[in-house]
């Protein structure tokens, strides 16, 4: 699991488009996509959360600026509406509606967006409208106009809660722990050309093309996994490693990640749909290589 703290604004418009991954209309009723939300006893809004439209959404989430036009942040003109984008995975299994709802709702606490035992929150909504993908968007003015303290080291307390996360609903790592490699981040075997044979039928040269796109997009030790794991690593640098010089570069290294995810599908795909390919090697069921234990840190 990836948390991506993404670019403040002053509207809530555009994080909750993002959110959508399209355009959307004041008319659109969100109730589908919305998994976890403050919860307020003054709205502007009529009617149940789950009927209400994107404008209601909008109106909701700016309304603490209406009830206090003065309420300052850290800086003089910091934009209030705060957007947070988790992604899991490629390969990992879908979540349920609970599911998503229990990771929003400890993401607002670890973000300062609502306090155990506060009576004063933040207004947010949590949207997972995109595949392994959710939004979480809130006004970082709580409901007695003070600014919402957020940790110091924001990304820091996010990557904990997100391996916490991942352990508790048994996901995907997103970095290597317990001395354990993530998958594909172990050594990726060369994949051997067909040997020249005396059978050159075409079956038999399109069961051995198909093996070797099955080699390639091998997710336990295929050189694409291996790759996209490094692309992986880069964007959540560990500890020890300085985090990227731009805010995006780390955003766009994900989707690098996820095209290359995408190129492993594509290339089983054609293996499947090669004529004779059902004489093809069953790679699938080899036994996965033993990890490596982690290495020793080199003491000082």
């Amino acid at each position: 699991m990836i948390a991506h703290v993404l670019e403040a604004e002053h509207f809530p418009s555009i994080p909750l488009s993002a959110a959508l991954g399209r355009p959307v209309a004041e008319q659109d009723v969100l109730g589908e996509v919305v998994v976890a939300h403050s919860h307020s006893e003054h709205s502007y809004a009529q009617g149940s959360p789950q009927e209400w439209m994107f404008a209601d959404w909008e109106d909701h989430l700016l309304e603490p600026v209406s009830l206090h036009p003065y309420a300052a942040g850290p800086g003089a003109n910091d934009p209030e509406i705060f957007h947070l984008a988790v992604r899991l995975h490629p390969t990992d299994r879908a979540l349920h509606p609970p599911e998503w709802a229990e990771i929003a709702q400890r993401l607002a606490r670890v973000t300062g967006l609502t306090v155990p035992g506060a009576g004063q929150t933040c207004r947010w909504v949590a949207l997972q409208a995109q595949p392994g993908r959710l939004d979480i968007i809130a006004n970082l003015i709580r409901s007695d106009g003070v600014w919402a303290r957020q940790p110091h080291l924001l990304h820091q307390a996010l990557m904990d809660e997100c391996r916490r996360i991942e352990d508790d609903l048994d996901l995907v790592p997103a970095q290597p722990r317990q001395g354990r490699p993530l998958t594909a981040m172990l050594p990726a075997a060369r994949p051997a050309l067909p040997r020249a044979s005396e059978d050159q039928s075409p079956p038999f040269v399109a069961a051995q093309l198909a093996t070797l796109m099955c080699q390639l997009a091998d997710e336990t030790n295929g050189p694409i996994a291996s790759v996209r794991g490094r692309v992986e690593e880069a964007a959540h640098p560990r500890e020890e490693r300085a985090p990227p010089n731009r805010p995006d570069a780390g955003h766009r290294l994900e989707w690098i990640a996820r095209r290359l995810y995408g190129i492993q599908q594509d290339l089983e795909a054609i293996a499947a749909d090669l004529p004779g390919a059902n004489q093809r090697a069953a790679l699938a069921t080899h036994v996965p290589a033993a990890p490596r234990p982690a290495p020793a840190r080199r003491s000082r």
